[in-house]
């Protein structure tokens, strides 16, 4: 029986601290604020900007949200950011994704101020990552990392596979668990043998986005399982990455969903957040 990677507990934790460093900052005149940008009308996109919201709320950030319509234009939004980073009040710009195919994802990252990027999606800080001098970590792998630290998981000299080679997640992840000290596999649509690689894996990560993609037979026994996925099985339910009811009775660790990695990543967009403030205002 695995001991479940209680997301929300770890979460808590991170926003109470977030929330002390806010009013400290507060104390000494300094407010926090975020600007979070959704284009459209993606119902995902928006349950994650209310989620954002509501936990900007409770920490005492002041939030921004500008809603733009489907159709905006490339030259609207980033003229929308251009002013949010020459706006002093605001120390983080969040440009909720995916946005509409008319749009180019590239040049939006690229245009916000890489001292108020706190996604750590710019080129800047994906070089200050790859280097680990960083400021801010990508929001869903840096949870993972909590998570890890949280339940004393060391990455040290384990093989930790990634499954995944995604911008947002899986390069990052790789990159953290270098840094931790642990030997990466990174494994994608093009790996052979794939099940052979995953069975070795001490930590193994999967963020892949298909339902039950990850099955007992692709698990060590006593593996630490952190599934990334939030998907729909073919009941309408959610569900990861992970087969979890086959797959958990051999892992030593694992991540639930929800409940697992979903509530890491609002609670460090929160301490990028505070991270962008202090930095801005050299504190």
């Amino acid at each position: 029986m695995a001991i479940l990677l209680d997301g929300k507990a770890v979460s808590a934790a991170v926003k109470a601290q977030v929330k002390t460093e806010v009013a400290a900052l507060k104390e000494q005149g300094v407010s926090v604020g975020l600007a979070v940008i959704i284009v459209g009308d993606n119902p995902a996109s928006r349950t994650y900007v209310n989620n954002k919201k509501k936990a900007c709320a409770e920490a005492g950030i002041v939030s921004e949200e500008y809603a733009l319509p489907a159709d905006t234009s490339q030259d609207e939004l980033l003229s929308l950011i251009d002013t949010l980073n020459r706006k002093p009040e605001i120390n983080g710009i969040l440009c909720q994704l995916p946005l509409p195919a008319h749009l180019d994802e590239k040049a939006v990252i690229a245009a916000i101020a890489a001292e108020k990027d706190v996604d750590a999606f710019h080129a800047v800080n994906v070089g200050h990552i790859m280097i680990g001098d960083h400021t801010f970590l990508p929001c869903t792998p840096a949870g993972i990392m909590e998570m890890l630290h949280f339940y004393k998981i060391d990455a040290a000299g384990k093989a930790c596979v990634v499954i995944g080679r995604s911008n947002i997640v899986g390069k990052p992840m790789a990159m953290l668990l270098l840094q931790a000290d642990g030997t990466v596999t990174i494994c994608h649509s093009k790996t052979q043998r794939l099940a052979e690689v995953t069975a070795r894996a001490d930590i193994l990560v999967a963020a892949v986005g298909i339902p039950h993609f990850v099955t007992a037979d692709m698990v060590k026994p006593g593996a630490v399982v952190i599934d990334v996925g939030m998907d729909r099985d073919e009941n309408g339910k959610l569900c990861g990455d992970v087969d979890f009811a086959a797959v958990e009775p051999k892992a030593s660790y694992i991540t639930p969903v929800p409940g697992g990695v979903g509530p890491m990543t609002v609670a460090m967009l929160l301490k990028n957040t505070v991270a962008a403030a202090k930095m801005q205002n050299n504190l």
